[in-house]
């Protein structure tokens, strides 16, 4: 059978239109990580996933932007594959922050934080939530909060920028509070918005993400990676950038030389998030106390950046080098996936969450004895 011209045209024109994004699972085979690693698939269906946060027995919880909603995964039968995905809570203000501490579950939900006792016994009649804090800033921008304990036992929280650059006192910092929500006080000033910090298993200082901000360009601002080695330093915003760029509006007649620098610049605009340090065995040596982070992307640069995990080597409190992870997220310009934050398994493997595939993804080396 002879196509007419027409037809031609409509058959060869349509397959581009026509090509779906890719599932999980289809993803998941694409993305490259370093040999003797493997890549697959811990959970999809779990909505916008954003923070990670273990349990005692197992339960990982995940928070997310979708609908309010708060997860809970277990892997009963240790496959490396969740077993069940379970919402747990819905309806919260961008729940995206989950901490864990003595069997009790933090979610920060903007204005505040709440706490659900005994959720790991509880699988049925989930616990109503206590309020730890309802009095912090409301605003959005910026205003979903991560969280994490730190080996101090206190409840580390960041108050972000409610701006792309402004100077509002109040804003702009990393502050900690006892796990009932009293005694608080800052911990690090001049952060324009930190999604993701961790402690160092070395020297047990505190290492910080913190975004750039927007409108200078596609390749200035530098991305931060932070290391508080004194209380209450300042790192600079609104008033000098990624350690060396006075703002061109609120740097004026201020010295980049005033504030503590970068341990490391990670890119303009790569949107780095979530970080973990690697406290596992099983990974090869050389990995050890290395730190991992999330790199969600660009959204307003001319050629996308990001959109990978990347592995930092530290000693002590400086960098080494940052080396690409985990990449595959972006096909030619076309975003596939977007990590958010990473956290180490019970066994030793990574875990990344994708808060655009809704996807959670366990790396785990393979390759034998290092």
């Amino acid at each position: 059978m002879r196509l007419r011209p027409f037809a031609l045209l409509a058959l060869c024109c349509a397959t581009p239109f026509a090509l779906a994004a890719p599932t999980p699972a289809q993803l998941v085979a694409r993305l490259h990580v370093p040999p003797g690693f493997t890549a697959t698939l811990y959970a999809d269906g779990v909505a916008n996933a954003r923070a990670m946060a273990w349990g005692d027995h197992g339960t990982l919880f995940v928070g997310s932007m979708d609908a309010g909603k708060v997860y809970a995964l277990r892997d009963d039968d240790h496959d490396g594959h969740a077993d069940s995905v379970r919402v747990i809570a819905s309806g919260l203000k961008l729940p995206v922050g989950v901490a864990f501490r003595d069997g009790a579950l933090y979610v920060s939900a903007v204005d505040r934080i709440l706490r659900f006792d005994g959720i790991e016994a509880k699988r049925d009649a989930l616990p109503a939530p206590s309020v730890v804090a309802n009095d912090l800033p409301g605003d959005t921008m910026h205003g979903w909060r991560y969280l994490a304990f730190g080996p101090d036992g206190k409840l580390y929280v960041p108050i972000g920028a409610p701006c792309n650059v402004c100077d509002k006192p109040g804003y702009a910092k990393l502050m900690r509070m006892k796990p009932d929500g009293s005694a608080r006080e800052d911990v690090a000033l001049g952060i324009r918005n930190t999604v993701g910090f961790a402690w160092s298993p070395q020297t047990r200082h505190l290492w910080f993400t913190d975004n750039g901000r927007d409108l200078m360009g596609d390749d200035v601002p530098d991305d931060e990676l932070n290391v508080v080695t004194a209380p209450k330093q300042h790192f600079g915003f609104p008033y000098c950038h990624a350690g060396d760029i006075p703002d061109p509006q609120f740097g004026k007649g201020k010295s980049c030389q005033d504030y503590t620098p970068p341990a490391a610049k990670l890119g303009a605009h790569v949107a780095s998030l979530g970080i973990a340090f690697y406290t596992g065995t099983k990974f090869p040596a050389a990995y050890h106390g290395n730190a991992f982070i999330a790199e969600h992307g660009s959204w307003n640069r001319s050629s996308k950046s990001g959109y990978r995990v990347v592995r930092v080597e530290i000693a002590g409190d400086k960098v080494l080098r940052v080396t690409p992870f985990l990449t595959g997220f972006l096909d030619g310009q076309n975003a596939l996936g977007r990590p958010v934050a990473v956290t180490v398994t019970p066994d030793g493997a990574l875990l990344v969450s994708d808060d655009d595939q809704g996807a959670i993804y366990r790396i785990a080396y393979t390759g034998g004895s290092d």
